[in-house]
């Protein structure tokens, strides 16, 4: 087992008590909490502020004091685009998120933590003093912060079959994460991709759901050895459940299968997590069988709050709720559907004013009870509690060292490496001598981060460009040859000749997210691509493509004129993990995580399904030595 490398941080934020809280009163957003107000004292007053108290009291004792109005306040989450400091005094709103590419200006850890502190001094600002818990999008790394360590997608981590490694990812993600006060990520995703077409199919660790079940491990990763340990953040097992099965890979579709289907193929890894204490579960946008799961009595309240015995909260997709009865909006009988089926907190990002009007009204109505408020508001509450957010609720500068730190990209370009999968290697035409060769680099994936890192980074669906500090493939080659090698590149292959002894050819899908990612009418490289490839192979050079991708592609028509394959996913910012493997500082260990289709027309294909694939699960080859 590896060493957790946040062991010897100084704390996971310097969250205050009573005390910090009033000196902040009299400073800007900005400023530091003095040395001397780090420590959390047992407060004065309510029970439910004395941390000598086990939390089943303090719970118990903040219920029984709150009004109707700090309840439903509690169970609503807002986007930071939409609400304001005052906003969240006023209306006791009990956590605050950042959708993807929703950031402050400028887009620094620093910045981060002056937006957090200023929303939990509003939090703070209410009558009971309970703080507010802000959640994002850590799905590989801080992946909305510029500067952040970008981790290889799940897809990656689910090639390299290392489980220590994972755990490890979670961890740097999770001193990253806190340096800019979050206390919250919507990680991991643990979906199980039964169809590539799917967009969602890089958020996978895999098909099989062993898989997914074993990288659960990196909910102990994020969350640590205690919640309110050095740097632990609340994880989220997602999206609950089936989101990876529906019908043609549609996100948010439906998935048509038995219940006995559901519960092979889907349910193990939320079992899991939830036998590792994750603290929350999100809803899935899809359906079961033409019921949206957002609705789901049976599978939320009754699978897997009673019979998986999950104890944290469970909070609904963005504007789930509006998607029950299949028209834009939320009425107050789909509130109440989503509430009574077991939804603890609702993501409402913009229209958060009105659900707070109609929940309320809701339960005057009868429609949802006060034991169901106080469920969902115990769930909540012990878990702020866990994280300690009550004695320590303003960030911890001092982890700021932490974001995009050598460390971290160090710990990104082993996992990089560990996720490369081999999948042809004609005349062993790889590794790459290190010296006293001369290779030609092409493709457009080959010299940009946007490319290689993927949707979900800096912003929603991501985007090509030079978007945050990192290593190319490009530069990563460049670093690792030897003074002696020469590397030239070229976007489109152009200039290539006869005189060089390699051609790398680094190609595959521009950055996407949920929704825009599906692709239900082809699945292979573009022209463009196939035209770069061709530049090289006409040059009668060896070709090596290093394939940036979600998801397998259909590339069984070409293969036979390319010398060699490698399977790169979406590695992130560290593209020099890539090249350890080109050139054999790295061996490569990755294994297939998904089948590799023949041809698009197999879609869906997973193993033991009796489908002849290009590429079985679970395959890899490595070099001889």
């Amino acid at each position: 087992m590896s060493r957790s490398p946040s062991r010897s941080l100084p704390g996971r934020r310097a969250k205050t008590a009573v005390l910090a809280a009033a000196l902040l009163a009299f400073t800007g957003a900005g400023a530091a909490v003095p040395a001397a107000a780090q420590t959390a004292r047992p407060a004065t007053g309510p029970g439910y502020l004395d941390a000598r108290r086990p939390v089943r009291d303090r719970v118990e004792d903040l219920l029984s004091r709150m009004t109707l109005d700090e309840k439903i306040g509690q169970m609503t989450q807002a986007e930071r685009g939409s609400v304001t400091p005052d906003d969240v005094t006023r209306h006791r709103i009990g956590s605050v998120l950042s959708g993807g590419g929703s950031t402050p200006t400028p887009n620094t850890a620093e910045a981060w933590a002056d937006m957090y502190d200023g929303f939990q001094r509003a939090a703070l600002a209410t009558p009971r003093r309970i703080p507010m818990i802000y959640g994002v999008d850590a799905v590989h790394g801080h992946n909305n912060l510029v500067g952040a360590t970008i981790f290889p997608h799940n897809i990656g981590l689910g090639a390299t079959r290392d489980p220590d490694l994972v755990r490890e990812v979670g961890r740097a993600t999770a001193e990253e994460v806190a340096a800019t006060g979050v206390d919250w990520t919507f990680a991991p995703c643990l979906c199980v991709a039964r169809d590539d077409r799917w967009g969602r199919t890089y958020e996978s660790f895999g098909e099989v759901p062993e898989l997914p079940a074993a990288m659960s491990v990196i909910v102990d990763g994020f969350q640590g050895r205690r919640l309110d340990g050095p740097a632990s953040i609340l994880a989220t097992a997602k999206h609950y459940v089936g989101d990876g099965g529906t019908a043609g890979g549609d996100d948010q579709g439906d998935t048509r299968i038995s219940e006995a289907e559901l519960r092979r193929i889907h349910l193990p890894p939320f079992r899991a997590a939830v036998r590792r204490g994750v603290g929350s579960v999100m809803i899935s946008f899809s359906s079961w069988n033409g019921v949206k799961l957002h609705g789901h009595r049976y599978l939320v309240t009754d699978v897997l709050k009673k019979e998986l015995g999950f104890t944290g909260f469970v909070v609904s997709d963005w504007n789930g709720i509006d998607q029950i009865d299949g028209r834009p909006g939320f009425t107050p009988q789909e509130v109440a559907t989503a509430i009574n089926a077991g939804i603890d907190m609702v993501m409402v990002p913009q229209d958060w004013r009105r659900f707070i009007d109609t929940l309320r009204g809701e339960v005057q109505a009868g429609h949802v009870s006060m034991a169901r408020i106080d469920d969902a508001n115990r769930r909540i509450l012990t878990k702020k509690f866990e994280l300690g957010l009550f004695e320590r609720p303003f960030t911890d500068r001092r982890l700021l060292r932490t974001v995009g730190s050598d460390r971290h990209r160090a710990l990104a370009r082993r996992a990089v490496a560990e996720s490369q999968v081999l999948l042809k290697n004609d005349g062993g035409v790889l590794p790459l001598a290190r010296n006293n060769n001369k290779i030609f680099v092409a493709g457009r994936a080959a010299d940009d981060i946007g490319i290689q890192s993927g949707g979900w980074t800096i912003t929603w669906q991501g985007s090509p460009g030079n978007i945050t500090p990192g290593t190319t493939i490009l530069q990563g080659i460049r670093q690792t040859a030897g003074p002696s090698t020469t590397v030239d590149y070229s976007r489109d292959g152009s200039g290539i000749d006869g005189s060089y002894r390699a051609a790398v050819a680094v190609v595959g899908e521009l950055p996407y997210a949920e929704g825009e990612g599906d692709r239900p009418d082809g699945m292979g490289l573009d022209a463009g691509d196939l035209a770069t490839i061709e530049r090289l192979r006409a040059s009668g050079v060896p070709v090596i493509v290093v394939l940036v991708s979600g998801r397998p592609l259909d590339v069984a028509a070409q293969l036979p004129g390319w010398n060699a394959l490698v399977a790169s996913w979406l590695p992130g910012t560290e593209g020099r993990g890539v090249a350890d493997v080109l050139f054999g500082v790295t061996r490569p260990t990755g294994r297939l995580p998904m089948t590799w289709m023949r041809s698009a027309d197999q879609q869906p294909i997973n193993h033991g399904d009796g489908k002849k694939p290009l590429f079985p699960y679970g395959y890899g080859l490595t070099y001889r030595r």
